[in-house]
């Protein structure tokens, strides 16, 4: 089958193609001889029951630095009747501005399959949907008070603080037994944000990696190992950490089996889930990135599952 899919993301002119997982997907599709459209998610329009992206265009994808895409003339586009799969794949932050775009997107259904759902992923905020497997994780606190924090960090020894809605392992900071500094960074925590953030017990095995697990239609594909860098806790690509090969324990596939189910249910296609030392810490829906750096591992062709995975559940 031939589809129209549009991608809504960020500025295709600055993106890194060489492990970026949203033109890895763009790249798949093209290859499969489906039409592509991308647009910001500012381009989103609302008038008389229809959903619109202004200024869409046609793009055509190269795996090739610094000529990496061509593009046609802006249109206005009609996600209900023009497009048969919409990619939602801005990076956070997880805002209010992502939240009304999935409102907005939400409002497709039934016309045009949008991946990830976006009531899922709207009702899925990554560090609070991982608590419906609390058994999983590690000791963890979601708080604005400061005396709640200590009680916390008495209790544990050793503490981790970082915002509810983070990304990409900015505002992470470790407090040790000493308290140093927690003062200070819950009030400053509190300043910036007016949501909760989150206390979790630190977990000294982080030096060994970060796994992030990428599970397709509720499946394991596979997984990277994020290993920080000289002198950090946050083993995140962006923030530093460096990736490598890994294979799931036992303990890592039990935890996909039980996510298993309510991913599918919510229609959560494309996840990446995050483990350290055995402890499930997030389970990220809005934008997983880690496919290119897995697929070069491991010589698998995620974008291919995920194409397949999304090609299953249209009218055939």
């Amino acid at each position: 089958m031939t589809l129209t899919v549009a991608v809504q993301m960020d500025p295709i002119e600055s993106i890194d193609i060489g492990g970026d997982s949203t033109f890895a997907l763009m790249l798949e599709a093209q290859r499969r001889g489906h039409r592509l459209l991308e647009y910001q998610p500012g381009a989103l329009t609302y008038d008389q029951g229809r959903v619109r992206a202004s200024g869409a265009r046609p793009v055509t994808v190269s795996a090739t630095r610094g000529d990496h895409f061509s593009a046609g003339e802006r249109i206005e586009v009609d996600l209900g009747k023009d497009v048969d799969v919409v990619l939602m794949r801005q990076d956070p932050p997880f805002d209010i501005g992502y939240v009304t775009a999935t409102y907005l997107l939400e409002r497709l259904k039934g016309e045009t399959l949008v991946v990830n759902d976006p009531a899922s992923v709207r009702d899925a905020p990554e560090k609070l949907f991982v608590l419906d497997f609390a058994k999983y994780m590690p000791p963890t606190m979601i708080t604005r008070s400061l005396d709640a924090v200590r009680d916390f960090l008495e209790r544990h020894g050793d503490i981790v603080l970082k915002p509810l809605h983070g990304k990409a392992g900015e505002g992470v900071f470790r407090i040790g037994s000493d308290g140093a500094n927690l003062t200070s960074l819950a009030e400053l925590f509190g300043s910036i944000w007016k949501e909760p953030y989150i206390a979790q017990a630190f977990l000294p095995d982080v030096s060994k990696g970060d796994k992030r697990i990428i599970l397709v239609d509720g499946e394991p594909a596979g997984a990277i190992n994020r290993i920080p860098g000289k002198g950090e806790i946050r083993s995140n690509l962006a923030a530093g950490g460096s990736a490598h090969k890994v294979d799931l324990t036992e303990r890592e596939r039990e935890i996909c089996a039980a996510l298993a189910p309510e991913l599918k249910r919510r229609g959560l296609l494309f996840v990446g889930i995050d483990v350290i030392a055995g402890y499930l810490t997030e389970i990220n829906v809005t934008s997983p990135t880690g496919i290119v750096a897995m697929d070069k591992f491991n010589g698998t062709d995620t974008p291919a599952l995920i194409w397949d995975a999304i090609e299953a559940k249209l009218p055939q």
